[in-house]
């Protein structure tokens, strides 16, 4: 089951699933926040990728607490590059996120955009939040991140839109420039227009309901 607020995050999710071969999802159209209303059933393990900082987390983690078996598990599975050593790249500009960043913020202003509304920052880590709840202490496992990854202009673009801050929709009339922009921008840092991307290392941030 997948789960998001966006239609357009959904439609993107079922098209990449029937790419690859998978048929068996069921896409729901809601908040995590409306986990209790929904009926979902019972589940051994919910993950969150790169999101559950944009739910009003304590709230949804003990939603999501209630809807697990006993010995369930939820994963929070994110990207982490402070703190982690960074490997030698191929040997390209890495890709220039803040200057990118930057562009949205001028599109869109400076709220991170989740969906059709804006993100609340953040006082602490998500750490901190789940340790309020029933689940406890949650415990990390690092798996370390490609380091060989490039990508070219066309595919940091995709990538961008394929985030919720940066969907395709939320720039309306002025995608088009939005996207010159950055191409732009890209142009001017890799004449080969090739770039190192590194993400980080995975980090899923495990938490367990008790058996």
């Amino acid at each position: 089951m997948g789960l998001d607020p966006d239609p357009d995050m959904l439609t993107a999710a079922a098209h990449r699933a029937v790419a690859a071969g998978i048929t068996n999802i069921r896409w729901v159209q809601a908040l995590a926040e409306d986990i209790p209303t929904l009926d979902l059933g019972t589940f051994r393990l919910v993950t969150f990728g790169q999101s559950f900082h944009w739910t009003d987390r304590e709230r949804v983690a003990e939603a999501v607490f209630e809807i697990l078996e006993p010995g369930g598990a939820l994963a929070l599975i994110v990207h982490t590059s402070e703190g982690r050593p960074q490997p030698p790249g191929p040997g390209y500009p890495p890709i220039p996120h803040d200057a990118i960043r930057a562009l949205i913020d001028d599109y869109l202003g400076p709220g991170r955009r989740a969906g059709q509304g804006n993100a609340a920052p953040q006082a602490d880590r998500d750490e901190d939040a789940l340790a309020r709840t029933h689940f406890g202490s949650p415990r990390s496992i690092f798996c370390a991140g490609r380091a060989e990854i490039v990508q070219d202009i066309d595919s940091v673009l995709a990538n961008y839109w394929s985030m919720s801050f940066a969907a395709p929709h939320l720039f309306g009339d002025r995608r088009a420039q939005f996207e010159a922009d950055v191409r732009r921008e890209l142009a001017a840092r890799s004449p080969s227009g090739l770039f190192w991307d590194w993400p980080g290392d995975t980090e899923i941030i495990l938490a367990h309901k008790p058996r």
